[in-house]
């Protein structure tokens, strides 16, 4: 596997909006620090629900982004989502939370599912963009930093899975919000979730 894109962008207006986003990412071609909050110079603007520790990189696979362009009939250019790394042969439905990434520099662990909000829907130009995002099931990876450093495309990647029970990125879209059971509550508890769904789960 190998890094096929990373992506960064700069705060911008919705149209009919008042308030910015960093949703707008494109491919950058020269390396890029990663630290724990993320890719040192993107624009993250509602840190209240975006960005973190524990989801300072959102991923995607190229088989996703490949799915999606024909599902859409067009060519899906990495960035379209706000990704910030999309990574050669990955498939997001297949991603589990504590698999960890590696590069030379860089070591991240998944720890959550992307849920699409009103800015992906408005970025995507269609209000039920979120629904359809949904039931495809191919959400991409969010991940905290275990290892700072440089990082751009070509970098080959090492996949480590996860060697606990695992908890799939498409399952957690699923179950995201809704009450689970007593085993699969032990189960995500044991994976190395988002520390807010933790919290949220701790606390029922």
């Amino acid at each position: 596997m190998k890094i096929l894109a990373v992506c960064a962008g700069t705060a911008q207006r919705l149209p009919g909006k008042s308030t910015k986003t960093g949703i707008f990412k494109h491919p950058v071609e020269a390396a890029m620090m990663i630290d724990r909050e993320g890719l040192i110079g993107d624009a993250i603007c509602n840190r209240k629900h975006h960005g973190g520790v524990d989801q300072a990189i959102y991923g995607m696979g190229s088989v996703d982004l490949d799915w999606w362009s024909g599902e859409l009939g067009s060519t899906v250019s990495p960035g379209t989502f706000g990704e910030n790394l999309v990574i050669t042969g990955v498939d997001s439905r297949s991603v589990s939370v504590g698999d960890r990434f590696e590069t030379e520099h860089v070591l991240l662990e998944v720890t959550s599912t992307r849920i699409p909000c009103a800015t992906f829907a408005a970025r995507m130009q269609d209000p039920h963009f979120p629904k359809r995002f949904n039931r495809a099931g191919r959400p991409g990876f969010y991940c905290r930093v275990l290892k700072e450093g440089a990082i751009q495309s070509g970098d080959t990647v090492v996949l480590h899975p996860f060697s606990g029970e695992r908890v799939t990125m498409p399952e957690m879209l699923e179950t995201y919000g809704r009450n689970l059971s007593p085993a699969d509550r032990a189960r995500y508890l044991a994976a190395p979730i988002h520390h807010k769904l933790r919290a949220k789960l701790l606390s029922l």
